[in-house]
């Protein structure tokens, strides 16, 4: 219900005399004609703009901020989570930062595992690198005895063709493990030089700026 003025001095004389039983106060506003609105309850007129919840004394107990529309609320929802999940974001990226400088405090340690990881690549390169020369060394092999069935291709022994196709699908899976090692060792690189640019950021001291 909306009050007028003089109902509004008798309603909290009323709920001063009450006590505990007017704990809910009494609402207050201006609508969008410019009229002064009292109630009990929140003011459906005033659902756009600011209430005030005053205690039975006459004093602001608190304000009650616009309603907002379904659609307003989303948005602003939204907008919330949004900021949330940027505070997230940075509280990630500072604890990383954090991490990666507990890691590497220096250059020289950062390079130091840079070699090591390609170090690694390397050994495994090498060993598919010796295994491609045993398949061509059996290869070599291989077509000898082909060269002895040359006039006659007919009569190869079906164990030496499934020898020559064992070897091709060899060759071919070291050759493509090869490619692949020497692609990771481009993503390593990658790595460390992107890890570079933010650690030489954490290794500068911070200057204040001046006031």
């Amino acid at each position: 219900m909306n009050l007028t003025r003089g109902a509004l001095a008798a309603l909290l004389l009323l709920a001063g005399s009450m006590g505990s039983a007017a704990a809910q106060g009494i609402y207050t506003c201006t609508d969008a004609k410019g009229r002064v609105l009292n109630a009990d309850r929140p003011i459906a007129d005033c659902i756009d703009r600011t209430q005030k919840e005053l205690n039975p004394s006459g004093t602001v107990r608190r304000t009650v901020g616009p309603s907002l529309t379904a659609q307003e609320r989303a948005a602003q929802e939204a907008q919330q989570k949004l900021m949330q999940e940027e505070q997230a974001r940075q509280r990630e990226e500072k604890r990383r930062d954090r991490a990666l400088l507990v890691r590497y405090p220096n250059k020289a340690v950062h390079d130091q595992e840079r070699a090591q990881a390609l170090s690694q690549v390397d050994d495994v390169i090498r060993a598919a690198q010796k295994r491609v020369g045993e398949l061509q060394a059996e290869r070599q092999s291989i077509d000898a005895e082909f060269e002895f069935y040359k006039k006659n291709p007919t009569r190869v022994p079906s164990s030496l063709q499934r020898q020559a196709d064992d070897n091709a699908r060899s060759t071919a899976v070291q050759s493509r493990f090869i490619a692949e090692q020497d692609a990771e060792k481009k993503r390593i690189n990658a790595r460390f030089d992107d890890e570079l640019v933010k650690l030489k950021q954490l290794w500068t001291p911070q200057v204040p700026a001046p006031r």
